[in-house]
């Protein structure tokens, strides 16, 4: 894979190292890597049902359901830099439903699109299991009060006597291995093609959390804000000035998930 700059060609990992570094100066704030080696980790999507009205609009924009936006492509290129970035043994990107006896082998699970949820009860129990056991769910790619609405609904099925919270400047996640200032906004490919980072009314990014006894984040929210375009589009050639996007979402999502491996 390779990236076209104005001066010539470079490798897309030799492109992202070198703006991942330039992102945060000396501020990478790398854990011993001893931690993480033997730690596994695969890419789970999650394969869930949503609003019928919703899929039938993805599937006549899109041609896709929901859940599937940005896949395959997605996940295999942020595998590819989990892999090369940290000391995680990485597997090859897998997607399940929650009734899925292979979820339990997943310390980690990805919904997508998550303002088109329509879970049954019955997954909404297994979810509630899930994290409660130990495990953590990321929410990435949605936007604006419609489709938070929907989604913090769902979230009070799970959780009915858990409060969805903020997570701070100064919390964990935003220095367990890259040292992070301020939570991005990953403008989706479409928007920043139209010359904005924001979309559907969408205009703050927010990293939100829903918390177990410990005070480990489970549920990590990522509200107005597409991470998934940032993985999908890094080896598009005809775009080099959507890299700044494509470096927060990696160096974003490396942090989220050595935090759900490491707290």
């Amino acid at each position: 894979m390779r990236f076209v700059l104005r001066r010539g060609l470079l490798s897309l990992a030799g492109v992202l190292t070198l703006m991942l570094t330039a992102a945060t100066g000396q501020n990478l704030d790398f854990p011993d890597q001893a931690l993480l080696s033997g730690l596994r980790w695969t890419f789970a999507r999650v394969q869930y049902p949503a609003l019928p009205v919703k899929t039938a609009e993805y599937l006549a924009l899109y041609d896709s359901e929901p859940w599937a936006i940005d896949w395959p492509v997605g996940e295999r290129n942020l595998s590819r830099r989990v892999a090369t970035a940290t000391a995680l043994d990485v597997g090859e990107p897998i997607a399940l439903t929650l009734d899925d006896a292979r979820l339990w082998d997943h310390p980690w699970i990805y919904f997508v699109e998550p303002g088109t949820l329509n879970l049954t009860d019955n997954e909404v129990g297994i979810l509630r299991e899930f994290l409660l056991r130990g495990g953590t769910a990321t929410f990435d790619d949605f936007h604006g009060p419609l489709e938070w609405a929907n989604f913090e609904a769902h979230m009070k099925r799970v959780f009915p006597d858990r409060r969805i919270v903020d997570v701070p400047a100064d919390d964990a996640i935003f220095h367990c291995f890259y040292r992070i200032d301020a939570y991005p906004q990953v403008a989706a490919l479409g928007s920043f093609l139209a010359g904005r980072t924001w979309e559907k009314g969408g205009f703050v990014a927010r990293l939100r959390a829903i918390r177990d006894d410990r005070g480990r984040a489970m549920a990590l929210i990522n509200w107005n804000t597409d991470m998934g375009d940032g993985w999908e589009w890094s080896n598009a050639e005809g775009y080099p000035g959507y890299m700044k996007f494509t470096r927060d979402a990696y160096v974003m999502m490396i942090n989220e998930i050595v935090y759900s491996l490491t707290r």
